[in-house]
This record gives C-alpha cells, sequence and structure tokens, in this order.
C-alpha cells in the first residue's frame, strides 16, 4: 500500500482505522461545501490586505503595487499553512463541514505539508479541472489526486 512519497513510513493500525466506510460518508459534497466556505474567507482576508498594498504603493511610488501579484497566493498559502497544518487538520471550511485531513501514515498535518497539499490541489485544479474529481470517484477513500500524491485522505471529524 502505498502512502505517497511525503507519508514516511505507514503505520498499518492507522491505515486500517482509516478504511472504516463511515469515515467517507458524504466527503465529496462536504469538501465541495468547505472549498466554497474557505475561497470566501480569503477572499474576505485580502480586502484589508490589499488596502495595505494600496497605501504601500502610493508610499513607495508605485513600487509596492507589484504585491498585488503574490497577494492572493500569499494569503491562500498562509491561510493553509496555520488552519489545515494545526492541530485540528483542518481549515475552518472544513471544521464548519465536519471533516479534516488525516496522513495515511497516523502522523499530524504540519504547516509544510498543508501548504504543499494547497499548492498540488490548486495545480491540479488548474490543469486538470473537471477531471480532478473523477479520481475522488475511483479511489476506495474518496482521495483526489494531491491525496493519493502526499498519502493523505479527508475524512469525517464527528462519526
Amino acid at each position: 500500500m502505498n502512502g505517497g512519497p511525503f507519508a514516511g513510513t505507514i503505520n498499518k493500525r492507522t491505515v486500517d482505522a482509516l478504511d472504516a466506510p463511515r469515515l467517507y460518508d458524504g466527503v465529496r459534497t462536504r469538501r465541495i461545501m468547505s472549498f466554497l466556505v474557505d475561497y470566501a474567507i480569503v477572499a474576505l482576508l485580502t480586502i484589508p490586505a490589499a488596502i495595505v498594498v494600496a497605501v504601500l504603493g502610493l508610499l513607495t511610488f508605485g513600487l509596492g503595487w507589484g504585491l498585488y501579484a503574490i497577494l492572493v497566493p500569499a494569503i491562500a498559502i498562509l491561510y493553509v499553512g496555520f488552519t489545515m497544518g494545526s492541530r485540528r487538520q483542518a481549515t475552518p471550511g472544513m471544521r464548519l463541514a465536519g471533516i479534516k485531513v488525516e496522513r495515511l501514515d497516523g502522523a499530524a498535518m504540519d504547516p509544510v505539508l498543508a501548504v504543499l497539499h494547497g499548492v498540488l490541489f490548486w495545480a491540479s485544479v488548474t490543469v486538470l479541472t473537471p477531471l480532478v474529481l473523477v479520481v475522488g470517484l475511483m479511489t476506495r477513500r474518496k482521495q483526489l489526486l494531491h491525496d493519493v500524491l502526499l498519502g493523505t485522505a479527508v475524512v469525517r471529524d464527528r462519526v
């Protein structure tokens, strides 16, 4: 059983526990709902940051406005790193939907893996949309492509 290149040593007990079908009931729908909530939160966080960049641009005679090019990705990366990479292993949207990310090796999510998870999600969605969702229909744990690559699974938090 392959846990992905970043999963490390796989703990068989953890993998067996993650095979319970009840953990995946409604996960695809919950993932979509959590994505919409998280997308809205990142958009709201972008507003004050854009104001700060506007002021910075005025103070630097336009040089600071170059930060607009990386503003949304930077906010999204920080958001995912600090939320999914926390001990709760879920973004606020995921917590609202009652799901969290679990590593197949049983270790806790860390901020670096959480950021990589988010970046691979956006990369796969950009390249494969909407085919990225087809992978979730074919895997036993309803994993998307980035989950398979990283050795993670999204499960229901409250079962």
